[in-house]
């Protein structure tokens, strides 16, 4: 493809690096992303994917704005309250780059509509808030065999990882089940920090267009966690759990479960 006058302005900071360059602009151009949440850490990701020129964007959330939202999530104003998340962040982004096309799902996932809502995606981006998506997001990935890009917040506390089906551990190596009910805080019962989506989304990010790319290394067979407090970076490795439900060569889950 060749560029508009007004791309090699836009792009102009991506095309000098000799690790993106025009062919790697392109390969952004082309890309397809699935964007779970468009709350506290969807709206980061979703500015940087679309300043960067991800072509086609996806981003499914049931939830309308509220005026609590605001304290963190960027991607929504005051004057879109009340409006559905998923339209507030479509009329953002696109406002930022005409070169993406956002498409809102306003819908809860679940076992009976991801992997047909994903198939189409070349990299799907976790930014939900509760550990029943998480759980349903890594199954429908690793069932998919689609790369999959994990965050989570807490307090003063952030956490991500990578999934690359079939090369290295899911993200149940790191957690095989989810919590019961009630037994931990809610992150809206428990409070949040409000920059900290902002640098745990920037994050996911980064691993989004290095995958897309092909530069770098990914975060993979390992948990990055950030500590506001401190302030400090430090990595877990992941083992790959060879009795994995999910991803090992003998998986006992075969069909999505739904836990919430």
């Amino acid at each position: 493809m060749e560029f508009t006058e007004d791309q090699l302005q836009r792009y102009s900071r991506h095309i000098i690096l000799p690790e993106v360059g025009e062919k790697g602009q392109i390969k952004l151009l082309k890309a397809k992303v699935f964007i779970v949440g468009a709350g506290g850490l969807g709206s980061p990701v979703g500015y940087y994917l679309t300043a960067a020129g991800v072509g086609t964007i996806a981003i499914v959330d049931n939830d309308n704005v509220e005026l609590s939202n605001l304290q963190r999530q960027i991607a929504h104003s005051t004057k879109t309250i009340g409006e559905p998340k998923v339209e507030s962040a479509k009329n953002t982004f696109e406002s930022l780059n005409p070169d993406v096309h956002v498409i809102p799902i306003k819908q809860r996932l679940t076992k009976h509509n991801i992997l047909d809502l994903i198939r189409d995606y070349d990299i799907v981006v976790d930014c939900s808030d509760n550990y029943a998506t998480r759980f349903l997001v890594n199954d429908a990935c690793v069932m998919s065999k689609k790369p999959l890009v994990t965050g989570a917040i807490f307090k003063f506390e952030g956490q991500l990882t990578v999934v690359i089906p079939g090369d290295g551990p899911c993200y149940r190596c790191l957690f095989e089940e989810p919590p019961p009910h009630g037994v931990l805080p809610s992150p809206q019962g428990a409070g949040l920090l409000g920059f900290l989506p902002g640098v745990i989304g920037t994050l996911q990010a980064a691993e989004v267009l290095k995958l897309i790319i092909g530069t770098g290394e990914i975060l993979k067979g390992e948990l990055l966690i950030y500590n506001a407090l401190k302030p400090s970076f430090r990595k877990v490795k992941i083992p790959k759990n060879p009795d994995c439900p999910i991803c090992s060569d003998h998986p006992t889950i075969t069909e999505l479960v739904d836990y919430s």
